[in-house]
């Protein structure tokens, strides 16, 4: 029996004509060749069931492939939009990034600007304190001197004082200590009063032109009033003509000792320019007190206590009153020496430096 092992219709075709010829050879063939047909058939039904069941498969694979495919193509799209979104964001979250960083940077460095201006301001605000503070000790020290009185000092040390606790600045601590200071030296100082050595100057000018000087003679009704002063009998016509001729004749010679020969040459008109020589060392010492020339002062007050002692009489009343004014004028003045404020001008001039 000859077979054939072409696949498909060919060897179908071939398969049958061999079943024929070989049925007209042998009669009892046709059943075994039906029993092939038919088993051929099947398989070949079953093949094409096979073939068709595989391209149904394939085409279900095809497609389910297709629509994973549109799947990972939009997904694809989605994550490439997702991207672009993604990058999109970066770039203007980097843009947000740095327009906030150049934010901070200018908060930054505007911060740091008003910091600056508030110290600068600060510093300002105590160099201006320290320096009205300065001007007012200073300009209150030059009324001290003029007015010879320590009250303008000490208005303006406490003035300061108030000022530098208002201003709460630890830098100005040593300031106040050294107002302090001053403050309880200047109240510790013994200081005489400059208008009360007016007074007395202008008391001491006055009594110049009653001071007696040391040559001068009383007259003789002086004498007369003052013996008719003392208690006595009353005398008779020609004891009072006797007592006036004795006062005449006494009143030509005159005894008295002078210590100074000066004093006692001295005519009437020299005794005028003497007491005017004597009021202008006492204005003079007055104006030497105004303009706080001490050196001065002194000098003129000693040049009038020479002329004093030396020209006028000692037993005076007048003369001994205007030596006790003058002494106390003189005593006066050797305490009129103002205190510095040494200590707070140091620490003024410190806190200005800045140290």
């Amino acid at each position: 029996m000859i077979q054939n092992d072409t696949p498909g219709p060919q060897g179908e075709a071939g398969n049958a004509v061999a079943v024929a010829a070989e049925a007209a050879v042998n009669p009892a063939a046709p059943h075994r060749t039906g029993r092939w047909l038919a088993v051929c058939g099947a398989l070949a039904l079953l093949a094409l069931l096979a073939n068709l069941l595989l391209w149904q498969k394939l085409d279900n694979i095809q497609q389910q492939l297709a629509r994973q495919s549109a799947q990972t193509g939009e997904q694809a799209q989605d994550a490439r939009a997702s991207a672009r979104q993604a990058q999109e964001l970066a770039r203007d979250t980097a843009a947000r990034v740095a327009v906030f960083e150049a934010r901070l940077s200018e908060i930054s460095l505007q911060r740091t600007q008003l910091q600056e201006l508030m110290q600068s301001l600060s510093r300002s605000r105590d160099e201006n304190l320290v320096v009205d503070i300065e001007s007012a000790i200073r300009l209150a020290q030059q009324q001290a001197q003029l007015t010879g009185s320590v009250e303008p000092l000490l208005a303006a040390l406490r003035s300061a004082d108030q000022r530098v606790l208002r201003a709460a600045q630890p830098r100005l601590t040593a300031l106040q200590r050294a107002i302090v200071r001053d403050i309880d030296r200047i109240k510790s100082a013994a200081v005489s009063d400059t208008p009360s050595l007016l007074v007395k100057l202008d008391e001491l000018v006055r009594l110049a032109d009653e001071l007696v000087l040391a040559n001068a003679v009383a007259p003789v009704a002086a004498i007369t009033a003052a013996k008719r002063a003392l208690p006595q009998a009353q005398p008779s016509w020609w004891q009072q003509g006797l007592q006036v001729i004795l006062d005449e004749t006494r009143a030509l010679v005159r005894l008295s000792r002078i210590e100074e020969p000066e004093a006692a040459l001295l005519s009437p008109e020299q005794s005028f320019f003497l007491r005017e020589n004597f009021k202008l060392r006492l204005l003079n010492a007055r104006l030497g007190l105004l303009a706080r020339q001490m050196e001065s002062a002194r000098a003129d007050l000693v040049a009038a206590r020479y002329g004093l002692d030396k020209y006028f009489d000692p037993a005076s009343r007048k003369t001994q009153t205007a030596a006790a004014l003058l002494l106390q004028v003189q005593q006066q003045l050797q305490l009129l020496q103002l205190p510095r404020v040494d200590d707070t001008l140091a620490a003024l001039a410190t806190a200005a430096a800045g140290r």
